[in-house]
């Protein structure tokens, strides 16, 4: 078993008394019927931003899969749009919050960066290629380079001071 997985028991555990506990302040601050109403209202948005959410990122697998482009910055941002409704929609207020963070575009790209790189780190060179198209890489001069093998001509040399763009293609 992996070593983290045996802590989701314990986060559970602590994630529902943070909701609880939330939900008792708020209940105090505002009224137990408006904070129950808030928690009402915030579920129903979810699961009505779950279903179009849904519908977007489908939509737009499609239309990249049909255009023969890497289908993963449309799989990444349904994801989160997925993940930030379907948080929404789960009974409670922090959830909530954060499900209703995660529908913010600035905060819905930035997550949507860190589920790519995080993706790219634990699949093959190959399979982030699929899903992400070529990756883009800067070449410094003065950087060490590896040396060429004997399959492969050696590269012209690069001025000074300018960038050289690659394609990471393995064999």
């Amino acid at each position: 078993m992996r070593r983290g997985l045996r802590f989701i028991p314990l986060a559970l555990l602590l994630l529902t008394l943070l909701e609880l506990a939330v939900f008792v302040l708020v209940g105090r601050a505002v009224g137990f019927g408006a904070a129950l109403l808030l928690v009402f209202a915030a579920s129903l948005l979810g699961l009505v931003l779950l279903r179009r959410e849904g519908m977007r990122a489908w939509r737009r697998f499609r239309v990249a899969a049909q255009a023969g482009q890497p289908p993963g910055p449309q799989v990444t941002d349904g994801l989160v749009g997925l993940a930030g409704a379907l948080l929404l929609a789960l009974p409670g207020l922090v959830s909530g919050v954060v499900g209703l963070l995660l529908m913010v575009p600035p905060v819905r790209r930035l997550t949507a960066v860190g589920v790519r790189r995080s993706t790219e780190r634990r699949v093959s060179s190959m399979v982030a290629g699929d899903l992400f198209g070529p990756r883009r890489v800067r070449v410094y001069p003065g950087a060490p380079q590896p040396t060429p093998t004997p399959q492969q001509p050696p590269a012209a040399q690069p001025q000074p001071g300018t960038a050289i763009e690659g394609e990471i293609v393995d064999r």
